[in-house]
């Protein structure tokens, strides 16, 4: 089952839950738009090739549609062809542009639509559980950034925002950076849009600190996993002090999660990323590994902790598993094999619905995606709301606000499994759809 599917089973579970109107709960989930553009650009040698930007805008019934920008490659974009390969490309794509004689460009969807439709969605439920008021949204452009210069991204960014800023906006819908993006990629559309609709902070967020950044962003994702953490964990009588972690992923979330673990008393026994894995029963020293992984680039030879294959970080020994990595990881062939009494879903989508099953009937208990990674899309609210009053907080007043949203959302989330007797991942996405459905509502939308 696809993301997408998953995505829409959960939100019909909520909608029966809920007793939706059959008229609501289709308008609930077509979205409000999709556009696609073609953005071309010269390369730095001179050479022209184009690129195909997208952006799925889920919802607006609760405020601005809210979500990433990603720079990743489905298929080989950008890819400069001979006749015979550009026809072949043509028939199976239907995505050629024939330039002239020598340079044919094929032109292809960035990542699979089924994907960013469903993270779009999750977007939309993930705001209303975090209960700040936003949509969801997703999108981005099918390029490969470690192939392009920075003067090309900067060039690819720009005529992107060019062909969408009529789109975008304060009040409308308001991106942020996900995977091959950065604070940089958002310095530029800030600009870029500000060209059409004078200066404009607030039309994007995890922007770099001088330009009206939020203190705290970029641990904001790390540390709302941390406080969910918590809030569950107090829930069960038990502490992140008393328990042994596992953190698959040692990006920016994996890596903030696992020092923030660590300063907390927690001991965090493996750790893996795209590089390789390691372990330690005894906890791994995580200022250390931070350290080695700086100087080095990976995860391998660090002198404080064994290695292990990546494989196995999953059903390693630990009371508590967080995914931070890929969606999909838990699957009905290693879900019987997970020892963790806990896992929280930092990843997006992590586990897919046969494994939910079986972890469910081991007495696992899940902390959902749509609340457990929201800490940055909460710190992008806060971002987005300095921006807009020109007032900027200090990080101790963000950290404290973050940790009362994520806490409070919780609470949230347990009444709702108590009221409908259901499971965390069935409440969250039941108190999600349920406030953007009021909200559909009370605006007349129902139609």
């Amino acid at each position: 089952m696809n993301a997408l599917a998953a995505t829409n089973r959960n939100f019909r579970q909520a909608a029966r839950i809920l007793g939706l109107d059959s008229k609501i709960e289709k308008s609930l989930l077509i979205p409000f738009r999709e556009i696609k553009v073609e953005c071309t650009i010269p390369k730095d040698d001179g050479t022209l090739v184009s690129y195909i930007g997208f952006r799925v805008q889920h919802d607006n019934a609760r405020g601005p549609m809210k979500g990433g920008i990603r720079y990743h490659p489905e298929f080989p974009c950008g890819s400069t062809l001979g006749k015979k390969e550009a026809y072949s490309a043509k028939a199976r794509y239907g995505l050629v542009t024939f330039v002239d004689d020598d340079v044919r460009i094929l032109l292809t969807d960035p990542v699979d639509p089924d994907e960013v439709n469903a993270l779009a969605q999750l977007m939309t439920w993930k705001t209303a559980v975090a209960d700040i008021p936003y949509g969801g949204a997703k999108g981005g452009i099918g390029c490969t950034p470690k192939d392009l210069t920075t003067s090309e991204l900067e060039r690819l960014t720009r005529v992107f925002t060019q062909k969408i800023h009529d789109l975008i906006g304060v009040n409308t819908d308001v991106p942020a950076p996900d995977m091959g993006t950065n604070a940089q990629t958002m310095a530029w559309i800030l600009d870029e849009y500000s060209k059409f609709h004078g200066y404009s902070p607030a039309v994007v967020t995890g922007k770099p600190i001088d330009l009206g950044g939020s203190l705290g962003r970029e641990a904001a994702t790390g540390r709302g996993v941390v406080y969910a953490t918590e809030a569950l964990l107090a829930e069960h009588g038990k502490s992140i002090k008393d328990l042994t972690f596992a953190i698959q992923g040692f990006g920016n979330v994996g890596s903030w999660a696992a020092r923030l673990i660590h300063e907390k008393g927690g001991k965090v026994v493996a750790v893996s990323d795209i590089t390789g894995a390691v372990r330690n029963p005894n906890g791994i020293d995580i200022t250390a590994l931070l350290q080695h992984k700086d100087a080095t680039g990976k995860l391998a030879n660090f002198n404080g902790a064994d290695a292990m294959d990546s494989n196995d970080l999953l059903t390693h020994e630990c009371d508590v598993l967080i995914p931070c990595a890929l969606g999909g990881v838990l699957n009905r062939e290693n879900a019987g094999d997970v020892r963790a009494k806990f896992i929280i879903e930092a990843a997006n989508h992590p586990t897919d619905p046969e494994a939910d099953e079986i972890l469910s009937k081991k007495g696992v208990v899940i902390l959902p995606d749509i609340y457990a990674n929201a800490g940055g899309v909460t710190v992008s609210y806060f971002e987005w709301v300095q921006n807009i009053q020109g007032f900027m907080w200090d990080e101790e007043k963000v950290n404290q606000e973050l940790k009362r949203y994520m806490t409070r959302a919780f609470h949230n989330i347990k009444g709702l499994c108590q009221s409908h007797n259901c499971n965390l991942r069935m409440g969250a996405f039941t108190l999600g759809v349920n406030r953007v459905a009021r909200a559909t509502l009370l605006r007349g939308w129902e139609a």
